[in-house]
């Protein structure tokens, strides 16, 4: 859906008289748009969107701070300016994640991520084999069940729980001071 409203064009002779046909008294939503008017304008929606600025290739590449300002080797670069309150809104999530109650919360959900994950390489969980909710129910089951049982083969075999992979940035930040 676009934001930029466009003037149409006339309406053909043959889509009126049918639509006329169709709908002798009006439409309800045609009624509504004449008792209430416009609903809505670019200006109502243009605070909720961030901006994209782009700066211009020529400058970008003839700056001599283009190193601090971003790793792109031939783009010039952008920046994504959001509206106060989104902006606000980010920076409370983003000072949320730092708290040991997220850490709590996010550590039992990436167990349930990586019980999931395990379940889609091992067993295809994406697809049921069968048709019908009861035999997708028994999948389920037959599927956690065998699960289960490759984790315990694993820890009686005493395999060693494979390590999280650590983002590069995030590497880079703790090795920071």
């Amino acid at each position: 859906m676009s934001l930029d409203p466009q003037a149409i064009g006339p309406v053909p002779e043959d889509t009126a008289r049918v639509a006329r046909t169709a709908f002798p008294r009006g439409n309800v939503y045609m009624h509504m748009r004449d008792e209430l008017g416009t609903f809505y304008t670019d200006e109502t929606f243009a605070p909720l969107f961030p901006r994209n600025i782009r700066f211009a290739r020529s400058d970008c590449l003839a700056c001599p701070s283009r190193a601090q300002c971003t790793t792109s080797r031939g783009g010039p670069r952008n920046i994504t300016v959001r509206p106060q309150a989104q902006h606000l809104v980010l920076q409370a999530a983003r000072q949320r994640q730092r708290t040991a109650e997220f850490k709590a919360q996010y550590d039992a959900r990436a167990g349930v991520e990586g019980t999931l994950g395990q379940g889609l390489r091992v067993s295809d969980l994406r697809r049921a084999r069968y048709i019908g909710l009861a035999k997708t129910r028994l999948q389920h089951i037959l599927t956690a069940a065998a699960l289960n049982l490759r984790r315990i083969g694993a820890w009686l075999g005493e395999v060693p729980q494979a390590k999280t992979r650590t983002v590069p940035f995030v590497a880079l930040l703790e090795g920071s001071p």
